[in-house]
C-alpha cells in the first residue's frame, strides 16, 4: 500500500487518536515537512511533545496528546496565500475568528499563520487546527 499524502494521513491519525482520548499517536512515514508541522503544533499547545524514532526504514514519530484538538486537517490543494489575504482562508477553515491556527509553509520556514501575518510574508497554507 502505498501513501498518497503522509500529511494528510497523519493529521487524520492524530484527530482520530485524540477524540478516542488516547495519551498518544504513532505517525509513519517521518519526514522533515511533519517534524515542522509537529514543530508548530508543540509551540502552539496543541501536542504536548513528539520525538523520531529511527526505525530503518521510514522511520516515525511518536506524539503525546494533550486532548485539545477539536478537528485538524491537511488543505488540498496547496493554496497560495499572499501576506494580505489570510483573512479569506480563516474564514473558510476556522470556525472563528480567533480560534485556531492555519500551519503556512514559506520560504523562511512553517509557521502559524498568526507568525506569517507578523513577519508580513505569504506562502503555501498545509493544515488547519482548532
Amino acid at each position: 500500500m502505498s501513501l498518497v499524502d503522509p500529511i494528510a494521513d497523519a493529521m487524520v491519525s492524530i484527530k482520530n487518536s485524540d477524540k478516542a482520548a488516547k495519551k498518544g499517536c504513532i505517525c509513519k512515514p517521518a519526514s522533515k515537512l511533519l517534524g515542522r508541522i509537529l514543530e508548530v503544533m508543540k509551540k502552539e499547545e496543541y501536542i504536548k511533545d513528539y520525538k523520531l524514532v529511527k526505525d530503518g526504514r521510514s522511520n516515525l514519530y511518536v506524539i503525546e496528546l494533550f486532548g485539545r484538538i477539536n478537528d485538524c486537517r491537511a488543505i488540498k490543494p496547496r493554496h497560495a496565500v499572499k501576506k494580505n489575504d489570510f483573512e479569506k482562508f480563516e474564514k473558510r477553515y476556522l470556525p472563528a475568528k480567533d480560534m485556531g491556527m492555519l500551519i503556512v509553509t514559506t520560504p523562511e520556514g512553517v509557521f502559524s499563520h498568526k507568525d506569517v501575518k507578523n513577519k508580513r510574508i505569504g506562502g503555501r497554507l498545509l493544515a488547519y487546527i482548532y
